[in-house]
């Protein structure tokens, strides 16, 4: 999700394909079906019972359900925040780049009407400036320049230098203009950025204040490093390629590191700053965003998911995790929470993408 300054995009190659082992993914489609069965069933096991009193404020799983929606919407939030910060930093730098050569063609101009005032002053000198240097104070200067050549008054040396002046500062001005329109953008974007980020910042202090109502044990619960508590060994399938190989290992190599909105490793992760974090360790740049991951590469049915395949959540595409093999996927789950193994089938999968 947001982002320290983000790695350039790079071209990706993908991996050869195969088939998941029958004890990788095979049955993968029956197993959500049972996470999604057993989901329901915990939520009626949890619901608070028929006849209770109002009075003793919403039940811990209604509390938890609202925990959950107010992070599902700052991870929205944050994904938007990275989309406009990598937009930000790429903005800044076309800025620099307009502004170094406005600062180029100012020096030349002014170089330029150095050698012009050299040339007038040595003129007035000797008995009266040439009517052509007049072109100096012209307002339009493209005009003099056909009278005078009509008139026979100016020779083609002066033409030339003259011409050359005019033109520098032609670019002189697209170069300013250019830069302004840019800077302007530029402030635009920063403050819809702080937009963004206060959002995230009201969405995350509501959730905390809910899991604060939660009981001890409620929220202990909430911060289990995964799901089902296990550690998967060694994937039983084998990755499409060797970057994706080093992609895995960099992810499951971050398990138990924080999750931090806006961040993109190394020590803290967002959802998509894990897994463009990963994928830079192993040479390739994904987008900054789980939106942009969800067009980072093929898309592959989920029953042939391989190990460093990305898994993109929810129809808006606003969560990401890298699957890793045996039915797991490593990824950044929310704030409070550290990096993880959880099952494929957590929440409502929206496409699979093999960079």
């Amino acid at each position: 999700m947001v982002s320290q300054p983000s790695p350039r995009h790079a071209p990706r190659r993908s991996g050869s394909r195969r088939r998941a082992s029958s004890s990788g993914l095979s049955g993968l489609g029956t197993r959500v079906t049972a996470l999604s069965a057993a989901a329901g069933a915990a939520a009626v096991l949890t619901a608070a019972p028929a006849g209770a009193d109002p009075a003793d404020g919403p039940a811990p799983a209604a509390l938890s359900a609202r925990v959950d929606r107010l992070y599902a919407d700052a991870e929205r939030a944050t994904e938007r925040y990275n989309t406009v910060s990598e937009r930000v930093e790429d903005l800044r730098e076309e800025v620099e780049r307009a502004q170094d050569g406005a600062a180029r063609d100012q020096a030349r101009v002014n170089r330029m009407r150095g050698d012009l005032g050299s040339l007038a002053s040595a003129q007035y000198r000797s008995g009266g400036i040439d009517p052509a240097l007049a072109l100096l104070l012209s307002e339009g200067p493209e005009e003099y320049l056909a009278k005078a050549a009509t008139l026979d008054r100016i020779n083609s040396r002066q033409a030339a230098k003259l011409k050359a002046f005019r033109g520098a500062v032609r670019a002189l001005e697209q170069q300013r203009t250019e830069a302004g329109g840019k800077l302007a953008e530029l402030r635009r974007r920063r403050a819809a950025l702080g937009e963004h980020r206060e959002t995230v910042q009201r969405k995350l202090a509501a959730a905390q204040r809910l899991l604060n109502r939660l009981p001890p044990e409620e929220r202990a619960a909430r911060g289990h490093t995964s799901r089902d508590g296990g550690h998967p060994g060694a994937p039983m399938e084998s990755a499409p390629s060797s970057r994706a190989a080093a992609a895995v290992a960099a992810a499951r190599g971050a398990v138990g590191a924080p999750y931090a909105w806006g961040q993109a490793g190394p020590h803290a992760f967002d959802c998509s700053g894990l897994t463009s974090w990963a994928y830079a360790r192993a040479g390739v740049f994904l987008p900054r965003t789980s939106q942009g991951q969800l067009h980072a590469g093929r898309h592959v049915p989920l029953e042939r998911a391989l190990p460093g395949d990305l898994v993109v959540y929810r129809s808006d595409a606003s969560h990401v995790g890298m699957y890793v093999g045996g039915g797991q996927v490593v990824h950044a789950p929310r704030p409070g929470a550290r990096v993880r193994y959880d099952p494929v089938g957590m929440m409502p999968v929206a496409a699979v993408v093999r960079p």
